[in-house]
């Protein structure tokens, strides 16, 4: 048995995005997948396999309740936040391959803009990783990819000027997606060098956005795909990746911390692909930080060692350059949903409707958090 192409996202589904929305996490995710649904031209009661994040706050069972699917006879939770992401579809992949369901369903979502922040919570013990960094002033993600930022720009020579074309690339195609909460926010070099510092060398336009939404994928198996109504976009390849003695986002123990999980699942996802990082023409990129994009360009062979930051000079992620990335805004400027919305950008780029469309995009890569055990997909509308 092999993942290859073997399923398909036939359907994606999301809700607006916004600082803050009224409706509660359950109500933005029975949309989301109703959405999805309708885009594929399924009915609610034909899903049987659900996968999201364990940081989901809406379980299986109210989801299930709410929108009105029939028996499940899948679902499973992937860890680690946003590096979880890929992996919800890789799981849901697999089941449908074996023969365990027939019609799965992944979802986010998130009131990251309105709720809480996951570290304020003082209430419960810290788990053992965070009893080495945030009682020593690292309390926030940004903290500690901050330190590994500042160790990636001493070691390799990269510059805040390579930050900030990561940056640009993200809010330029923001600029042409109505979607984005950026949409209609320029960035400038003079705004991105002046603006306030959230974690040194980290500015505010260094660090996503905060955001309320919810999004939602479909799958199927290749041969009902083509039954559907959208251009089917195959699971390829798809893969997760944990190093040894891995300590998340900054990497302690580590021999080298500057190469993180993006390493082990590139290994893996390259091994089982027809397809090599030359063949990739639009990249979906997990963006919560503009440093994870350099560190995520060497970890999937894109370049070598120490050369993501000179990567992306000369319009590089920009469209018409070597590797446009993140063609929805990504995390920076479209929209912060555990980078759920990657995966959607990436299907509207392979079925051709995207709003910053990359001529004639035949593969994608679409990357979970880097910095944190993470996963990976490659997607496809060959047939």
């Amino acid at each position: 048995m092999t993942l290859k192409d073997a399923t398909a996202i036939v359907g994606i589904g999301r809700t607006p995005f916004a600082k803050r929305l009224a409706e509660d996490e359950r109500t933005l995710a029975c949309r989301a997948v109703l959405a999805a649904l309708d885009d594929a031209g399924i009915a609610p009661g034909e899903v049987d396999a659900l996968a999201s994040y364990t940081m989901e706050e809406t379980d299986e069972v109210e989801l299930a309740k709410a929108v009105g699917f029939g028996d499940l006879t899948f679902f499973s939770k992937v860890g680690y936040g946003g590096g979880g992401s890929c992996a919800t579809i890789a799981h849901l992949a697999a089941a449908i391959a074996s023969g365990q369901a027939t019609v799965g369903v992944a979802w986010r979502s998130r009131k990251r803009g309105s709720g809480p922040r996951p570290w304020t919570n003082t209430s419960v013990q810290l788990p053992t990783p965070a009893q080495w960094t945030r009682p020593f002033g690292l309390l926030r993600p940004a903290d500690e990819i901050a330190m590994l930022t500042r160790r990636y720009l001493h070691e390799y020579g990269a510059t805040r000027d390579h930050l900030f074309n990561v940056a640009l690339a993200c809010r330029n195609r923001a600029n042409q997606n109505p979607a984005a909460i950026m949409y209609d926010r320029p960035l400038t070099r003079e705004m991105y060098m002046s603006s306030r510092w959230i974690s040194e060398p980290l500015c505010l336009f260094d660090n996503c956005l905060e955001t309320d939404g919810a999004l939602a994928c479909v799958l199927v198996g290749r041969e009902r795909a083509r039954d559907c109504p959208n251009t089917p976009v195959y699971v390829h390849s798809a893969a997760q990746g944990l190093p040894a003695q891995h300590h998340g986002m900054v990497n302690y123990w580590n021999d080298d911390p500057l190469t993180g999980p993006a390493w082990t699942a590139a290994r893996h996802l390259w091994k089982h692909a027809d397809f090599t990082p030359q063949d990739v023409d639009v990249a979906q990129i997990y963006d919560a930080f503009t440093s994870l994009v350099p560190l995520s360009l060497e970890g999937y062979g894109f370049c070598g060692r120490g050369e993501g930051g000179s990567f992306t000079e000369g319009g590089a992620l920009e469209i018409g350059g070597r590797l446009p990335i993140n063609t929805g805004g990504g995390g920076l400027s479209e929209a912060y949903v555990h980078g759920f919305n990657l995966i959607d950008e990436g299907v509207r780029q392979l079925r051709g409707t995207s709003t910053a469309q990359v001529p004639d995009a035949t593969t994608c890569l679409v990357t979970a958090g880097e910095g944190v055990p993470t996963s990976a997909l490659l997607l496809t509308n060959r047939s």
